[in-house]
């Protein structure tokens, strides 16, 4: 039998965060993870060098059902006490546009310092290690929870799970955490794949399929049920890149509107944001002999002019020779370009996972659930941020705050 003060399940940001900070503060901790190498989501996170936090995250930058039980825990442990702690390692970083933070050299900095968090305050960890069965004190008939392992059987007053959502299952992922919530009669906010590109119909796609690889700066948006002043106030609406594949949309701008868009919903593209293509197209038919394609080249992508105004043939002719009409529409349709998704491109791509552990039955203070001694914290839970740093935010966050108060019902024991 081997006895803790607290188990911590899932080796990723969160567990490994909280494992070390609780250590850190004297409790005796244990570390589990099925997984050979820790970490691997913050490995290949950011293009290898990982989006560590953003410098300027707010609850206002998170989905759940609850908007508000992020904010105690995002208030106590904020973006610059991450920064202060990277700077007591000696980790490099830099700053890439709108608050976005990244290590100098590699995602391994992060990993390497979380580790060294740990091995600072003592945490044992067990890996590779799957856990067979969790048994609640009410049924042990102790003041401890009975864990049964491959690597033998723990005992522990209080367990966290830190187990992550769906998203990525080719380095680990499961649905462990939510396993283990509905064992103990915890509600679910249903699942689903975010910050994952968005898919269309491949007839329909056709045309657009040919600008794989293109990649530029739109306005996107979803979620206004009509065209009236009203609820385009309600649509959510990110200025952000694009980029166009084979099945479909991705870059920053369509992972961020992916977490908001539900299916059926339209999405709503502006191509051309920082310019006014009616009154340039216009201006242009007095002075230029140019194919409207190339006129339009001088104003977005070629190859995106090029596909345009290939779709209609009042499109195919010199600027000067088109209606104003013709090029009022033409504008029209790359400043408003409205198109329904068929679907995501799932857990494989997705970054995150929406939904989780419903955060009615979790303190906002501790992350303890409803059942006493039990805790989640990171992406299982309910609480999922933008593109851009957001969700390790929320990992250290939550981390944190359940790292003291495993430490302060130890203390109070």
């Amino acid at each position: 039998m081997h006895a803790f003060d607290a188990v911590v399940v899932g080796a990723g940001a969160a567990g490994l965060f909280c494992a070390g900070v609780a250590g850190q503060l004297g409790l005796k901790v244990l570390l589990i993870d099925h997984s050979e190498k820790v970490a691997e989501k913050i490995r290949i996170s950011g293009g290898g060098r990982c989006n560590f936090t953003n410098r300027y995250a707010t609850p206002a930058n998170f989905l759940s059902d609850n908007p508000h039980f992020c904010r105690s825990a995002l208030s106590r442990y904020t973006p610059q006490d991450f920064l202060g702690l990277l700077q007591k390692h000696g980790v490099p970083f830099h700053e890439k546009h709108k608050g976005q933070l990244f290590c100098d050299r590699s995602a391994e900095d992060v990993i390497q310092l979380l580790l060294a968090e740990c091995d600072g305050g003592g945490v044992t960890r067990w890996q590779p290690c799957s856990i067979k069965s969790i048994v609640s004190p009410e049924q042990t008939g102790t003041s401890s929870y009975k864990i049964e392992s491959n690597r033998g059987t723990i005992e522990a007053a209080q367990v966290v799970i830190a187990t992550g959502g769906l998203s990525i299952p080719k380095i680990g992922a499961t649905d462990f955490g939510y396993r283990i919530a509905k064992q103990f009669g915890l509600r679910l906010v249903e699942p689903r794949a975010g910050l994952v590109p968005l898919t269309f119909d491949g007839e329909a796609w056709a045309p657009y399929a040919q600008l794989s690889g293109l990649a530029l700066p739109v306005l996107i948006e979803t979620g206004a049920a009509d065209d009236s002043p009203k609820q385009r106030k309600k649509a959510t609406v990110f200025a952000e890149d694009l980029l166009f594949t084979h099945r479909g949309l991705s870059g920053p701008a369509v992972l961020q509107i992916s977490s908001f868009w539900r299916e059926g919903q339209p999405v709503r593209i502006n191509l051309a944001p920082s310019v006014d293509l009616s009154a340039l197209l216009l201006r242009a038919k007095a002075n230029s002999k140019k194919l409207i394609a190339n006129e339009l080249a001088t104003l977005v992508p070629s190859r995106l002019a090029d596909a345009w105004a290939s779709r209609d043939p009042a499109w195919q002719k010199p600027v000067s020779e088109a209606t104003d009409k013709a090029l009022t529409a033409l504008a029209d349709r790359l400043a408003d370009w409205q198109l329904t998704p068929t679907g995501t491109e799932g857990y494989k791509k997705a970054e995150v996972t929406l939904g989780g552990v419903d955060t009615r039955d979790l303190s906002s203070q501790t992350m303890e659930s409803r059942q006493p001694g039990l805790y989640f914290i990171g992406e299982v839970v309910d609480v999922t941020g933008w593109l851009g740093g957001y969700n390790f935010q929320w990992a250290w966050a939550s981390a944190h705050a359940c790292a003291k108060a495993l430490a302060a019902k130890t203390t109070n024991a």
